[in-house]
């Protein structure tokens, strides 16, 4: 059966492509951080499961900025497929921690494709890049040729760490590819982005666990989609015959405010009744206008998005009442 190693493998986009890759009959190998904290919620269903971990599922400790021990464990999974997921992702946490933003996500990379290149069997190799890389972009949509222009520690970490793909594979051969993505989401997403806040608390308020929300700027538009279609097409990306670039998107726009009236509806809840606007909310430099161009995954990949933007918050509203009334899910 065909290997992959996931770094990232407890995060969202990790869990889902771990199942996806499970179904499609791979041998899955994981890296989860030393630091990390033993709640692997995300993985529980597979990692409790005894006919899948330790079978078909393996986990490895390895830090990304420990080279000795990721080469150790690059040499053990002997993987087919690397998909790079790890990193420091939350844009507004990036200018508070710009250093270690910087390592997580550039250097970290970097050195992956340093480790791969010398590997006996050289993996194709996935990079989970973002739209953060074009920042203020003067055209719209953005695609695979859009230039570079990050407005936070997050996006250009993201840059440097894409060019450098781009570079081992036009200098090395490497079958490496960036995967520009745009926002996505799904009910496993962090409780410090934005998507979950609004939806946990419309749940939570609809279950009388909270009375309001606060918000920073509710104008910001993003192309969000869910993060099951996103991992296909990381995926897809891998099984193309060359090495490309491309950018997962909806190719649609939808304001925070639009997050927000959808949840509180799905709680049959008046959005107005229960939400302010917050200044330390608000970020320091917000990108504008950033909706992808998927047409090149759409015609090489035959990829397209099948979950629209009002059953992505649905669904990630009505799971959260399931928590706060006390059902557990895994999502």
């Amino acid at each position: 059966m065909p290997r992959a190693l996931i770094t990232g493998i407890t995060g969202q986009d990790g869990s889902y492509l771990t199942e996806l890759l499970l179904k499609n009959g791979y041998e899955v190998h994981g890296v989860v951080r030393r630091t990390s904290s033993l709640d692997r919620s995300r993985l529980h269903h597979l990692y409790s499961d005894e006919s899948v971990y330790g079978k078909n599922l393996f986990l490895h400790y390895a830090d990304l900025d420990d080279t000795t021990t990721m080469r150790r464990v690059l040499v053990s999974a002997a993987p087919d497929e690397v998909y790079h997921l790890a990193g420091q992702s939350h844009v507004g946490l990036s200018f508070e921690i710009a250093e270690s933003t910087c390592k997580m996500t550039g250097m970290a990379t970097l050195r992956m494709l340093e480790m791969i290149q010398d590997l006996e069997k050289v993996p194709r190799f996935f990079h989970a890049s973002s739209s953060e890389i074009f920042g203020k972009p003067d055209t719209l949509p953005q695609n695979e040729q859009t230039p570079f222009r990050p407005v936070n520690p997050y996006g250009a970490a993201k840059a440097f760490a894409t060019n450098m793909v781009s570079i081992y594979r036009n200098t090395f051969g490497l079958f490496a590819v960036n995967g520009i993505m745009f926002n996505h989401e799904s009910p496993r997403r962090g409780e410090n982005f934005v998507t979950r806040k609004i939806c946990r608390a419309a749940a939570a308020i609809k279950a009388g666990r909270q009375k309001e929300l606060l918000l920073g700027d509710t104008t910001a538009k993003r192309d969000w989609g869910h993060a099951r279609d996103y991992v296909r097409g990381m995926w897809l990306s891998l099984q193309h015959a060359t090495a490309e670039d491309y950018v997962f998107a909806t190719g649609k726009l939808n304001s925070v405010q639009d997050v927000v009236e959808i949840a509180f509806a799905t709680m049959e809840l008046d959005w107005s009744k229960y939400v302010a606007q917050d200044q330390r909310f608000m970020r320091p430099a917000e990108p504008q206008k950033l909706v992808g161009d998927p047409k090149k995954a759409s015609r090489l990949l035959n990829w397209t998005p099948e979950t629209s933007f009002r059953e992505l918050i649905e669904e990630m509203t009505q799971i959260e009442f399931k928590r706060v009334s006390g059902q557990v899910v895994s999502g």
